[in-house]
């Protein structure tokens, strides 16, 4: 459906010919001009079914007999053809909150979600005539165009490799933009944004994700230390062979990258022993 905009005629002008028509009648009927009266009234009865008054930011689908006969886009006080069905349609924008839905990610955990779409309508003709409620459509297939989105990646990705659902809020959301306007399209919608605005595990496996997601941080902490802890012992073995305090053999240099390596990965504080004699 191609949409035609109208230039109607001023509605300013009808209603000074009703009045008219009508003052008309009156004066012929006073004369006892019945018939001339009737007709006159008739007129005015019919030209004021043409009167249609559009609000800012709405539009008016115009149909006769069946037959689109264009939109009215501009706001104001416009005159159309008598007996004709006019619909009007809001362009303002609106927006759309979806319930939480639950689905499986990409791994087959079960999650929740819900979106927000902001959208507005740019083709009143398609709005009302290629699909049946536009509103509902909207709905549905946000909710689907969701669900597809959501099976596509993994909640979150532990191997820090590739997009993840909680990790990449932004690149998801735009991805859910783009499908949802391809799936809208038909309805004449312009969809402006989509945001996430609910990402959860599903309440079964809630408990069992937290651990594994603790355990994962807790995994990468300790790389961390160890790989920081390897770097000092390094460095302090290193500065005590240039400075030539003391000279150490490999068993020596074992047993001090031991207490080095006790001391920086241990998570309580070292407790320090003295030990006056050899150490052989």
């Amino acid at each position: 459906m191609k949409e035609k905009l109208l230039r109607p005629v001023s509605g300013f002008w009808v209603i000074a010919l009703i009045a008219i028509c009508i003052g008309g009648g009156i004066y012929v009927a006073v004369q006892e001009y019945v018939a001339l009266s009737v007709l006159l009234f008739v007129a005015a009865g019919v030209l004021c079914t043409s009167i249609t008054v559009v609000q800012p930011n709405k539009s008016v689908v115009v149909t006769f007999f069946g037959q689109y006969v264009g939109t009215i886009a501009a706001s104001g006080l416009f005159a159309v053809i008598p007996f004709s069905i006019r619909k009007t349609v809001s362009l303002r924008v609106r927006n759309f909150n979806s319930v939480k839905l639950k689905v499986n990610d990409v791994e087959g955990n079960p999650i929740e979600i819900a979106a927000v779409i902001v959208f507005k309508v740019i083709n009143s003709a398609k709005a009302l005539f290629d699909v049946d409620k536009y509103m509902a459509f909207v709905e549905i297939q946000s909710e689907t165009a969701l669900r597809h989105v959501a099976s596509k990646y993994p909640y979150d990705n532990f191997n820090e490799s590739g997009m993840s659902l909680r990790a990449n809020a932004d690149e998801i959301a735009k991805e859910l933009a783009v499908e949802l306007q391809e799936r809208l399209s038909l309805s004449g919608v312009e969809v402006i944004e989509a945001r996430l605005t609910h990402l959860a595990y599903s309440t079964e496996i809630a408990s069992t994700m937290l651990q594994r997601q603790q355990a994962s941080a807790i995994l990468s902490a300790r790389q961390i230390i160890v790989e920081g802890a390897v770097s000092m012992v390094d460095l302090a073995i290193r500065q005590l062979k240039e400075s030539g305090v003391v000279e150490l053999d490999e068993e020596r240099k074992a047993a001090m990258i031991n207490n080095l390596m006790v001391a920086i990965v241990s998570e309580r504080g070292a407790s320090p022993v003295i030990n006056a004699g050899s150490l052989y």
